[in-house]
């Protein structure tokens, strides 16, 4: 799991413990079966409903992307890669790239130096790059709006949990030794559901978007070097024109 968030997910949890002992509550009472199965298993059922059965193949992902770390390499590494390119393909020409392309783990920085090779026109190139950088886009938010989504109704089904217990409390009020217990594990589902939508839900949601945003900075970055390359600008204008595309705050990172 990616730190930043397994460090938000604990901080969080921790300040629900911390208040339920300070305000006298068991935090075991939490550990409540029903409610949790209500609440998360309502909850995604509710807002698979909202998605087509293709969207819902894509679910392994969506979450790994939520949780475990994001795979963007460093800007500055991927500055030197197109640079390094772009020195080879200023003495010896774009076709003397083609064995070393093959070589490239990133498919999308190997898909447009490949077509800058086989001399795609450089309007065209970048349109097509643009695109799929547009196409990753709509599908990341896609991803986001599932857990947001997730986020919106867990309170709700929590509150319907609260409902159900509150009408078996209805139920059994000739036995008032029992009311107390029954009130509190009523409470509890709304509890999961409020806990899971802005501790977890909510969070991955937005963990998803940043994550999106980072990537297609990082495919943009490459779109410039490999348009430059194609257009066989110099190594040193490569560099500088690439650089001022990073945030400061990487590049000082990595100088």
């Amino acid at each position: 799991m990616d730190p930043a968030t397994l460090i938000g997910f604990a901080v969080s949890l921790v300040a629900l413990f911390v208040f339920m002992t300070m305000e006298g509550v068991d935090p075991t009472a939490l550990i409540f079966l029903p409610a949790i199965v209500l609440v998360i298993v309502a909850t995604f059922g509710a807002a698979a409903a909202s998605q087509t059965m293709d969207d819902l193949k894509k679910l392994p992902g969506w979450f790994k992307m939520a949780v475990m770390p994001a795979k963007v390499p460093p800007p500055t590494d991927q500055i030197q890669i197109l640079v390094s390119l772009a020195e080879k393909a200023r003495k010896e020409g774009l076709l003397a790239l083609e064995a070393q392309v093959k070589q490239i783990e990133d498919e999308f920085l190997r898909r447009g130096l490949q077509m800058g090779i086989d001399g795609t026109d450089p309007e065209e190139l970048r349109a097509v790059l643009e695109s799929e950088i547009a196409a990753k886009k709509g599908e990341d938010k896609v991803a986001a709006k599932f857990m947001n989504a997730m986020g919106g109704y867990a309170p709700t089904i929590g509150i319907l949990g609260c409902i159900v217990g509150l009408m078996n409390v209805m139920a059994n009020l000739n036995n008032p030794e029992t009311l107390g217990p029954m009130v509190s594990a009523a409470f509890i589902a709304t509890l999961w559901g409020v806990m899971a939508a802005n501790f977890w839900f909510l969070p991955m949601g937005a963990k998803i978007l940043r994550v999106s945003e980072l990537q297609a900075a990082q495919m943009e970055l490459l779109v410039e070097g490999i348009t430059e390359i194609q257009a066989g600008t110099s190594p040193r204008a490569v560099r500088l024109k690439l650089t001022s595309l990073v945030p400061p705050g990487a590049v000082k990172e990595a100088a």
